[in-house]
């Protein structure tokens, strides 16, 4: 089984392009996001209290499980990551501008847009098509630069 370093060395190789590195950085967790937002979006017959259950409250649970098996420390900061796109799906949805998942789908093709370019730039494919588990180690690896800043180890 690979480890949190093969995935996120692995990923690195078709992201070292300084252009497409700053793509990703802005891209990959709007792209994030906006899956978690459709998700949010889909309401379950279910209540905790006044808030009613979602599907992307569901994933984002499966989602920490995974990260956990990867690296518990990195699933930390993934888990306030989530928290902060739950609370930002929860402000969309009640602010009356957009729906949610009209808005997620929105942004999810634009952010994209912005990758495939990115990785026109960097003259490599995506990872993800090489295996799909790339598109949950993108997050973690801009999570992994963020740990490297603040000295804590994965």
């Amino acid at each position: 089984m690979r480890t949190i370093k093969d995935w996120l060395n692995e990923y690195g190789e078709s992201h070292k392009n300084e252009t497409n590195k700053l793509i990703h950085w802005i891209c990959v967790p709007v792209i994030f996001f906006s899956i978690l937002g459709m998700l949010y979006a889909i309401k379950l017959p279910f209540y905790m209290g006044n808030y009613q259950l979602n599907v992307g409250l569901i994933i984002s649970v499966v989602a920490l499980i995974y990260y956990f098996s990867l690296s518990p420390s990195l699933s930390i900061g993934m888990f306030f990551y989530l928290a902060v796109c739950m609370l930002l799906a929860n402000l969309i949805e009640h602010s009356g501008i957009l729906p949610l998942w009209l808005f997620s789908v929105i942004i999810f093709v634009l952010a994209w847009v912005g990758q495939f370019y990115g990785h026109k730039i960097e003259g490599k494919k995506p990872s993800f098509l090489k295996d799909l588990q790339f598109l949950m180690i993108g997050p973690a690896w801009l999570m992994s630069f963020i740990y490297k800043k603040l000295d804590v180890g994965l």
